[in-house]
């Protein structure tokens, strides 16, 4: 492993360096190297089975790598130490790509579920809704814009609202990072639009990783771009400047 003395480490949120993974033979990820700073949002993009979920399994503790370091926090935690709840407790947000809410319970249910909180057994029955927390799901309802449907039902919700639920009750875990998949599939333009306002919202007080496949949300975003190809990077930068990269144009985009 790196000492944490190494200034890129220092200086980075997440550090991902030589990193690779196999199953079955087959090498995931292959000597990946990724690195997030404080308070960035970067956008992941590439072909089906580039390595983009198995990378966010390995950040979050569901899959150990082979070699390679995963150090978070300024290479003051080592991620590959840890299990998923730890890595959670850390400060490592995910959202997968269908939400899943409590759809049986209001909006405000759901956020409130979602608070970090003591979860220790005195605590919990004696739990009440302190001044404190509502302030606090105020905040996320009017980040998100689910203020005029806090009392609804989540089952009611139309898909970008449960998918902006999802994103306030990660917010509601006070991440330090937040890793986001493929949150607008199945969004109308508008519901995109608003997606990529909520997240640039966000990035403000946090780090975020989202992946995705729609360009004209990832150019709306207006982030730093990871390409993916066979598990390691193939190109890293502004948009424009990787969507008009040779081999990504043949590995990914097409002409």
């Amino acid at each position: 492993m790196r000492f944490a003395s190494d200034h890129r480490v220092n200086q980075s949120l997440l550090y991902l360096d030589g990193v690779s993974v196999s199953f079955d033979g087959f090498r995931a990820i292959n000597n990946l190297s990724l690195e997030i700073a404080p308070g960035e949002m970067r956008a992941i993009i590439g072909p089906n089975g580039a390595g983009k979920t198995t990378m966010m399994d390995i950040i979050t503790g569901k899959t150990r790598p082979d070699t390679g370091d995963v150090l978070f926090d300024g290479g003051t935690v080592d991620l590959t130490k840890m299990d998923e709840a730890a890595i959670a407790n850390l400060g490592i947000g995910r959202k997968f790509q269908k939400p899943t809410v409590f759809e049986q319970h209001t909006v405000e249910d759901n956020l409130l579920l979602s608070l970090k909180t003591d979860r220790g057994v005195v605590p919990t029955l004696f739990w009440h809704t302190s001044a404190a927390n509502m302030a606090r799901i105020d905040e996320i309802l009017e980040v998100t814009k689910l203020g005029p449907h806090r009392r609804r039902q989540a089952g009611a919700l139309s898909h970008g609202q449960k998918q902006w639920l999802e994103i306030g009750m990660l917010l509601g875990q006070d991440p330090k990072l937040l890793l986001v998949d493929e949150p607008v599939a199945g969004m109308t333009d508008a519901e995109t639009a608003q997606t990529a306002d909520l997240l640039r919202d966000i990035s403000k007080d946090h780090s975020v990783v989202v992946v995705e496949h729609d360009m004209d949300f990832v150019r709306a975003l207006g982030v730093r771009v990871t390409v993916l190809h066979e598990g390691s990077v193939l190109a890293e930068g502004p948009l424009d400047q990787v969507t008009a990269n040779e081999r990504v144009i043949e590995v990914y985009l097409g002409r």
